[in-house]
Formats: structure tokens, sequence, C-alpha cells
């Protein structure tokens, strides 16, 4: 399978297109801001509900789906705090470390699966997506309570609220509900989901471009390449040495490995608007490893391909 041509050169053209509609056409900040809504709170959510709800859960590992994603990030997050004193990093910029270490861009994982692995891929990657995105959002949102600047004007929001209000989880507890009772939803309704979830990749894809951004200080260089190994290269590597061991192969592994080796999403931008991070540097982080981990994505899932392959 070539991955160059079939994920890789897609993703860069979207990926530019959103750079150039952004810059150069729809430059309205309040387009950009509904695009993100619709694919976030929509579009996704109705790509995991039918994925997840027509797959055959019984032939998807669980168990080391789970200890694969979730010990690693446990890891790696408190890997950066633990280093928040030899890098001399204040409350705001830590928690964009934090950050930028461990969240993921739901958009370009989705992308990869579905081209490698197609409807199983999507399903696999949103199972894995319903383990790490209520722990991410749990250990960014702590971060950002702890070591976030204290302001009146900013609104913290309960980790408790965050997590049941995040629509990529409820897409997820929907899948899974309607996949566990087996109960199929009426041909309208859904033909109406499909309908819906077909424009979540595409839109995700133009949203993560329009949204790169650099304003880069040389303190930054230090930060930006801390987040940025740990998140394209440490992360994924060590969800990779449990899962191989724990017997993951096919779909399961490569959404294991994707999953932890995708850039850090636009939408920690927002976050750290709300809770008191750094949002200039947040905002470089997020832009420098959508773009390095062009490269890295496929090197990665090669490299763990050819572990399994000659294992």
């Amino acid at each position: 399978m070539n991955v160059v041509t079939t994920a890789i050169v897609p993703i860069v053209l979207i990926l530019a297109a959103g750079v150039l509609l952004r810059r150069r056409l729809l430059t309205e900040p309040g387009f950009w801001r509904g695009l993100e809504w619709m694919s976030y709170r929509v579009f996704t959510p109705a790509l995991f509900i039918t994925s997840i709800a027509n797959t055959d859960l019984a032939v998807l590992p669980i168990g080391p789906l789970l200890l694969s994603l979730a010990a690693p990030i446990v890891l790696v997050a408190g890997l950066v705090v633990a280093l928040r004193r030899p890098l001399r990093a204040n409350g705001p910029q830590l928690t964009s470390l934090v950050q930028g270490s461990i969240r993921i861009n739901t958009y370009i994982g989705l992308i990869f699966a579905t081209t490698l692995h197609g409807h199983e891929g999507v399903a696999t990657f949103a199972l894995a997506s319903a383990i790490v995105v209520p722990l991410v959002n749990v250990i960014c949102v702590s971060a950002l309570a702890a070591y976030g600047e204290k302001s009146s004007s900013l609104r913290h929001i309960p980790v408790w609220r965050e997590f049941l209000e995040n629509p990529l989880i409820q897409g997820c507890v929907i899948g899974l509900t309607l996949n566990l009772v087996g109960l199929p939803l009426p041909d309208f309704i859904a033909a109406t989901l499909s309908m819906l979830a077909a424009p979540a990749l595409a839109c995700g894809t133009l949203i993560a471009g329009a949204a790169l951004h650099f304003t880069l200080r040389k303190r930054d260089v230090l930060d930006i390449g801390v987040s940025t190994i740990l998140k394209l290269i440490v992360l994924p590597a060590a969800a990779a040495a449990i899962a191989i061991p724990l017997g993951a192969t096919g779909a399961t592994l490569t959404c294991i490995v994707l999953i932890c080796a995708v850039p850090t999403a636009p939408s920690a931008y927002v976050l750290a608007s709300r809770m008191g991070g750094d949002t200039r540097l947040m905002a470089s982080i997020t832009g420098t490893q959508t773009i390095l981990a062009v490269v890295t994505l496929p090197v990665v899932l090669l490299l763990v391909n050819h572990i399994v392959g000659n294992g």
C-alpha cells in the first residue's frame, strides 16, 4: 500500500487548501469558528456513531487497546511535569507543554485510519478516541487548573463537565450503546447520520490547515522541541512497545500507534485561552507539529509494521 499517495499527499493538499482559503479567500474568523463548531459537534460525532454502531466489537481487543494507550499518555504527562524545573518553564508554559505532548488531532488520525483500514479503521480509531479523549481532557484540564494563569476573567470549567459535554465522547457512547443493544436504526436516521458524517474528514483537515500559526521566540525552540519529540516520537514508540507484546495487530495496532503519533489539535489553543495557558506558545507548538507530522507519521507507522513483520 502506497501510504504517501493515498494518505500523505491528500492531507498535504487539503492542509494547504485550508491555509490558502484562510489567508486569501475566507478570511473572516467567524466562518472558521463556525466550521470548527460543526465539525466538532456534528460531523465527527456522526462519523463515530455510524462507524462504531456497525462494527463487530467482539474482534477488537479492548484490554490491549486500553493499556497501550492509557499508560504511555499518563507517563508522558508525568514526565513533562517533572521536567518543569530543568526547562525553567512557568505555569502557563508548562500547560502548553503538557497539551503539546499528549493532545491529539482526531481529524488527521481519522484520515490515516480510513485510508489504511477502511471502515474497520474508522471504528477502531473511534474506540481508541473514546479512551484517549477523556483521559487527555482530564489531564490537560487538571494541568491548566493547577498551573494556568489565575484570572477572574477566565472561565474555569470543571473536569467532569468537560468530560460529559465532549461531543466526541458522546458520539462514542451513542455508537457503543447502539452496537451493544443491537438495535438497528431506522433507515432514514441511518442515512441522515451517514450524510452528516461524510464531511468530517475533509472539513477537519481544512480547519487544521487554517489554524496553522507560527510566532516564535528564541525560548520557544526548546519548548517546541521537547513537546514535539515527546508527542511525535516518544509517545507512539511507547504505545507500540506495550501493544506489540500484548498481541495487537492489523487495524488495532495501527490505530494505537496512530492516535499517539498525530500532532496536537488546534482545540488545545481554545482550552488554553479559556483556562489561562500560554496561547502564543500553544499555537506555535500546534503549527510546528502539524507540519512535521506529515513526515513523522508515515515513518512511525512503517517502522512499526516492519518490526511486526519481522517479529
